[in-house]
């Protein structure tokens, strides 16, 4: 089988969550067999790292970019909102994109169009009017979720209201496309059963990321250290560590002195670096993240918002970490709290789990066990392809 992946951001080398689970379908379906090409979209805030390409991915892929500029631009955003179109969605026209994809697909014959995120779906004329292949979106997320539960813990009122706007164009957008595709592949079946909600009537199957364990870690894990990574240009992510600053940690270091907090990602805001906080550890970004995921022994990712699936649990989980966690920062993955996850909506729930994971070693490894095993058994790379492949065959010989 021949695809060609279209990403809205550079997938290799998979710095994030979104990059990561990328990478995983290029990943897998190249151990698979199949022919793939990535072309991909970059700009300022997610440039192509040419240094960390390895030629092999390269030749593998046929890798190539086209930069768009997504920076805010206030005038056009005034403009999309008069108009009621999705700014979010406007952002990643790109005409320039638009003619290499359109010579892509004139040079070679696909079987398969894979769009990562429905942000490239303004897109798909160029790849009707220029291929046969059956075009399938891998939605990562129920994109105006994010945005809408964002809206909701907004403090400011004008900035309530704009998020909400957003929110309801990015909504009306999903709904007014999703069946413009062959069909849709969602990260999660909570995912996929909200976007039948909303109208999908495509072919539709819930396929989470892979992982390929990468081998033990040799490092010693540190005592009384509590852990976050990821991408803190993420807006979810910064408001989660903000509250979690804010409303928990001073619960916690009152109760747990002898606890010590690691914040990492990418894109770590200036005024998080500036912290100046007692038992709180700001480092940025990391140059291995699965090394410093296992030098820790807690992770903590307190999410109030968001979809889909979250890629760092996933790994920390399957390293054999205990994760503590929201009810939104948990969806989509299956796991059970007390089981495999800890689960805290609240300040004083924060502080009980941590108390118990810290106060009883054995529980906290239990947790961790069952957690990897959970990876293993649901998240592997080579499953995860085969059905994925198994849903192109159904899509391919519906005609």
């Amino acid at each position: 089988m021949k695809v060609l992946q279209l990403c809205n951001k550079p997938p290799y080398p998979p710095v994030d969550g979104g990059t990561l689970a990328m990478n995983s379908i290029t990943q897998g379906l190249l151990e698979a067999g199949c022919e793939v090409r990535v072309l991909s979209l970059c700009s300022d805030k997610h440039p192509v790292l040419e240094s960390r390409i390895p030629d092999s991915y390269r030749q593998a892929t046929h890798f190539e970019a086209v930069h768009v500029d997504l920076s805010l631009h206030p005038l056009d955003a005034g403009v999309a909102m008069l108009c009621g179109e999705s700014y979010h969605v406007k952002r990643f026209e790109s005409k320039a994109f638009a003619r290499r994809l359109a010579e892509v697909l004139e040079e070679e014959t696909f079987d398969v169009v894979h769009v990562e995120s429905v942000f490239l779906t303004p897109y798909l004329p160029v790849i009707r009017a220029h291929s046969q292949a059956k075009v399938m979106l891998r939605a990562h997320n129920v994109e105006h979720t994010i945005w809408r539960r964002v809206a909701q813990g907004e403090r400011s009122p004008f900035k309530r209201w704009y998020l909400k706007h957003l929110s309801l164009t990015l909504a009306a957008y999903e709904r007014e496309h999703l069946n413009d595709y062959d069909g849709v592949v969602s990260i999660t079946e909570n995912d996929a059963e909200q976007l039948r909600t909303m109208g999908c009537r495509r072919p539709m199957v819930a396929i989470p990321f892979g992982i390929t364990p990468d081998g033990e870690v040799s490092v010693e894990e540190e005592p009384n250290s509590l852990f976050h990574i990821g991408s803190m240009d993420w807006m979810p992510n910064q408001e989660g560590v903000r509250w979690f600053l804010e409303q928990v940690w001073p619960k916690v270091h009152e109760r747990m002195p002898q606890l010590t907090l690691y914040l990492a990602g990418r894109k770590m805001p200036e005024d998080l670096m500036r912290l100046d906080r007692e038992g709180v550890r700001v480092l940025g970004e990391v140059p291995d993240a699965m090394y410093f995921i296992s030098s820790k022994q807690i992770n903590v990712v307190p999410l109030l918002s968001g979809s889909g699936i979250r890629v760092k649990i996933i790994e920390a989980m399957s390293v054999g970490k205990v994760v503590v966690t929201t009810t939104i920062g948990a969806e989509g993955i299956g796991c059970t709290d007390g089981v495999d996850v800890l689960i805290a909506d609240t300040p004083e729930q924060y502080v009980d789990q941590l108390y118990r994971c810290v106060s009883d070693p054995a529980f906290r490894q239990e947790i961790g066990s069952h957690a990897a095993r959970l990876v293993a058994e649901r998240f592997g790379c080579k499953q995860l392809t085969g059905r994925l492949l198994d849903f192109y065959y159904q899509i391919l010989n519906r005609d």
